[in-house]
């Protein structure tokens, strides 16, 4: 519902948001605004007591901290949190009927391990951190060599591989490990260094079966002239992927990660669902989509818990979240220090309000299985995906779990790209107009003049042919960048 530019979400809300900003005085559905209401900020559509919960969405989103007069300004100042530590949780399942699979295709290619590639890339993945510049001059010098023969040359630099312990040590090995069997890549250079942690011997156990003509390995401390060595191996890669075409593929085999970062008010009121339509789609289609950021599901977890499809993953989906309350506990932190600065300036006052739109990106459809981080995908479907919502470490997540594209949403705009091909949707037109370096898609016309039947549709067609080939801005710009999650000690 909509007046003057000020939008009721929900027929329970108590409070409204502003869709342009009020000025003092200024009405909307009948009510004179107490204060300047900014943009994508709250106003009290009724009297709130002190205690009392604030409701938008539908859910409460925290508590007054005062009482609250109608047309009165709700943000940070006069409202706080419920919510609180570990908790029990009750299945009360509330799950949608299988329904009769859609057929749609995009052009992919066709692996020889029967995985479904939407580039068809050479990537060169580090064992470790030493040989960042040494990837980033081989690849330089293949994209001159290779240039229209591939769809490009890609090392994705990161600080790891060595000096590490335990848990993170392992992280390190498997995000990496899972990036080398990524189907977009239609070969890989495993590039070491010799001495390091994370050798390539020791690599090679948790890498598992492998190609030998998609993957080739080289330690640089062995080779008088790496570069030129490196260069012969990428040949024979190059030689290898030009065997794969594009040709039809069900959506069934696409796999899109669910991101968001840089939110404000309106990411859970376009951006967001019109994600979350696609999300469904692709399921409808048969295919999967995977939801991560588990700090952005505290406080809307019981919505994604009774849509899971059994006790078994209902009981994964609670250890999900309480380990990783148990997390911020391990380290004394607070576990709802959230939402960002930037969030808050766009009108996100607490975590509730901010997951509550996050987890709107899985759509409706059913929770059918929860992945540990570093675990790839097995299960057509919605996933729940293990890991922080920390933007360069999700998105490397959801590639390593398996992700074909990551949709990722914002209110307030990033370049960040992935190492497959980002989708950046802007929840406002602002954005989208001020940024068109970075956006994608622009969900903010949900606010003006498109219904959400008819953007979900035009949103679904652009995804099809980004899978089909169609480049997205982090490809256009080259903006693609790892980072694996660290909770240890470094040597």
């Amino acid at each position: 519902m909509k007046d003057n530019y000020t939008i009721k979400i929900h027929e329970n809300d108590n409070v409204l948001v502003s869709q342009k900003g009020l000025k003092k005085g200024e009405s909307a559905f009948g009510i004179a605004a107490l204060n300047d209401i900014p943009v994508g900020h709250k106003m009290a559509l009724v009297p709130i007591r002190k205690g009392e919960n604030i409701i938008k969405y539908g859910f409460p989103i925290g508590h007054a901290t005062e009482n609250i007069e109608v047309g009165q300004h709700v943000h940070t100042h006069n409202i706080k949190t419920n919510l609180k530590g570990v908790l029990d949780y009750t299945y009360e399942p509330s799950l949608l009927p299988e329904l009769e699979v859609k057929e749609r295709t995009f052009e992919g290619f066709k692996r020889e391990d029967g995985k479904i590639g939407i580039r068809n890339e050479i990537w060169i993945i580090n064992t470790v951190g030493c040989v960042n510049k040494t990837a980033e001059r081989i690849a330089t010098k293949a994209n001159a060599l290779y240039d229209g023969e591939v769809d490009g040359v890609y090392t994705f630099v990161h600080p790891y591989g060595c000096s590490q312990l335990g848990d993170d040590h392992e992280h390190t090995q498997k995000i990496l490990a899972n990036l080398v069997h990524h189907p977009n890549a239609g070969g890989v250079l495993v590039l070491g260094l010799g001495c390091e942690n994370n050798n390539i011997p020791e690599f090679k156990k948790v890498l598992g079966d492998h190609d030998e003509n998609r993957v080739k390995f080289m330690n640089t401390q062995d080779m008088e002239n790496e570069t030129e060595h490196a260069l012969d191996l990428i040949e024979e890669l190059v030689a290898y992927a030009k065997s794969f075409k594009r040709e039809p593929v069900p959506v069934s085999e696409l796999i899109v990660g669910l991101k968001c970062g840089g939110s404000d008010s309106f990411s859970g009121i376009t951006a967001n669902p019109l994600v979350g339509t696609l999300s469904d789609n692709v399921i409808n289609c048969g295919g999967t989509s995977i939801l991560t950021e588990v700090p952005e599901m505290f406080g809307a977890e019981t919505i994604l818990m009774n849509r899971c499809v059994s006790t078994e993953v209902f009981d994964k989906t609670v250890n999900l979240i309480n380990d990783f309350k148990n997390y911020f506990i391990k380290h004394d932190q607070e576990v709802y220090e959230n939402p960002s600065p930037g969030n808050k300036d766009g009108g996100i006052s607490t975590l509730e309000d901010k997951s509550l739109g996050c987890t709107q990106k899985g759509g409706t459809s059913n929770v059918v299985d929860v992945l540990n981080y570093g675990e790839m995908v097995k299960t057509k479907g919605l996933n729940l995906l293990q890991g922080p919502g920390n933007d360069i470490v999700a998105v490397t997540n959801l590639t390593a779990a398996g992700a074909h594209i990551v949709l990722f949403t914002t209110g307030r705009g990033t370049p960040l790209g992935a190492p497959v091909p980002t989708v950046k949707i802007s929840s406002n037109s602002t954005l989208a107009t001020h940024k068109k370096n970075w956006i994608d898609f622009n969900a903010g016309t949900l606010l003006e003049e498109d219904t959400m039947e008819e953007l979900s549709q035009k949103f679904f067609d652009y995804i099809i042919e980004v899978a089909s080939g169609k480049k997205t801005k982090n490809e256009i710009n080259d903006y693609r960048e790892i980072s694996i999650f660290k909770d240890g000690v470094i040597l």
